[in-house]
């Protein structure tokens, strides 16, 4: 079994209010020198079998279509490095 790991993320132009309120919270919790907070969301899917290149595309789709808004968010899918088989 093999985990396939979705990181989906705000587009760049698009603001990030839960990461400007992370990023005003930080020097007054003494947390200095950070210029920026984006805030994004994991899914952790573990995939029977071996992910092939076909199957890859498949989650992609997934992605594209159920975990992620494309009009907003882009997103990232890539197997777990220590659960590749």
């Amino acid at each position: 079994m093999a985990r396939v790991v979705v990181d989906v993320m705000l587009k760049p132009e698009i603001l990030d209010p839960q990461g400007k309120a992370v990023h005003d919270a930080l020097p007054r919790l003494g947390f200095d020198g950070i210029a920026s907070v984006r805030q994004g969301k994991r899914f952790e899917l573990d995939v029977e079998g071996e992910v092939s290149q076909q199957r890859l595309e498949q989650l992609c789709e997934l992605a594209r279509t159920l975990l992620s808004n494309p009009v907003i968010e882009d997103f990232t899918v890539h197997v777990a490095p220590d659960t590749a088989r």
